[in-house]
This record gives C-alpha cells, structure tokens and sequence, in this order.
C-alpha cells in the first residue's frame, strides 16, 4: 500500500480561516496568508511522487480552484481528533501522515522524515512549541481511538494524544512553530530574517 499524506486544511474563504490571526491582523491578511502557506505546502508535497498527497479539507462540500493538482477528501463532523481518525482510516493498512496546513517552516522533507520513521516506530510526531503538534504520522499498528480525550488548542494536545500510544514506539520530529496569532507571525519573521 502506498503511503499517504493528508493535508487537513479549511477552505480558503474570508472571514472563516485564521480567526486569533485575523483578530490581530484583519481577514484578509489572514486568509492571504493561509491560502500561501496551504499553497506551498501542497506544491511541495503534490510535487514528490514517493507518496500520495491529498487534500482533507473542511466544510465538506466546499469547492474552490487551487493551481495544484490533488485528490480531496472532507473531514466530516465532529471534534479534530474525530475528523484526523476518520481521515486516517481511509488507509486502514497502510503508513498515513496527516499534516496541518499552518506550519509555513513544513516541507516535503518532514513527511519523508516521518514515513521513515514509522519504518521502525508506531507512530511520529511533530511536536508544536506551544504544546501541541503539527504532524502525526501513523503505521498500521494503531490504536482503536488514537485521538480520545484529547484537549484540543491546548498545551496538553501533545501530550494527551501521546498517552494514547502507551506501550507502542514513538519517534519525534524536530519541533516548529505554527502560526496563531501575530506574536507568532512576528516570531517567524524573526528567526527568517
């Protein structure tokens, strides 16, 4: 089975993306900046044919051109843990990476990365500096409920989802920033610049 990467993202649409970011630096910015960083990420990825890259992508039914080529699925209802599981499910006996759209320092290298280390771990992480995580990678040998009682946008995403993978090898990736708010916009501008 060949291994697969999902990209979970809202639709790009005004007003509906990016709502801490958008509070400190308008809509517009904050859905040009989404639509860029979902862009890039895509092109990168959609571009390395040593997986298969697709778009989950919320609200279900939404349509939208994007100048790059991948198949779309919906994430359907439900909490983000609900959605990431139903996603990952797709692909019950393969390695499946599902990626945020939000992480502008992610590249096609990091989803290599972590299907390379799903050769020997259970699950791989990208951990988030603010507590949660950017990528989850998943081997076949997953658990029934990988995302039960997690709380989610919290410091403790990580770490709740972790105790769901007792007992199994874990592997990290290196740790990135995802972009929130302006303050985190600003810090990664600072360490670009």
């Amino acid at each position: 089975m060949r291994n697969t990467v999902f990209v979970f993202a809202r639709a790009p649409r005004l007003g509906a993306v990016k709502r801490r970011l958008a509070s400190d630096i308008g809509a517009r910015a904050a859905l040009d900046f989404h639509r860029a960083t979902m862009l890039a990420l895509l092109r990168g990825l959609a571009a390395d044919r040593r997986f298969r890259t697709v778009l989950a992508i919320t609200p279900d039914r939404a349509r939208f051109p994007l100048p790059v080529r991948s198949p779309r699925v919906p994430q359907g209802t439900g909490d983000l843990g609900a959605r990431m599981q139903r996603t990952a499910a797709r692909v019950p006996h393969g390695r499946v990476v599902i990626i945020g759209c939000d992480i502008p320092d992610a590249r096609p290298a990091d989803v290599l990365a972590a299907f390379r280390a799903l050769g020997r771990a259970d699950v791989v992480f990208g951990p988030a500096r603010d507590g949660g995580y950017w990528l989850i990678g998943l081997s076949p040998r997953r658990p029934a409920r990988p995302f039960a009682k997690v709380r989610w946008s919290t410091a403790h995403a990580l770490a709740d989802t972790l105790a769901n993978f007792r007992g199994q090898r874990v592997a990290f990736l290196r740790t990135l920033r995802d972009v929130d708010t302006a303050a985190d916009l600003r810090s990664l501008r600072q360490c670009r610049a």
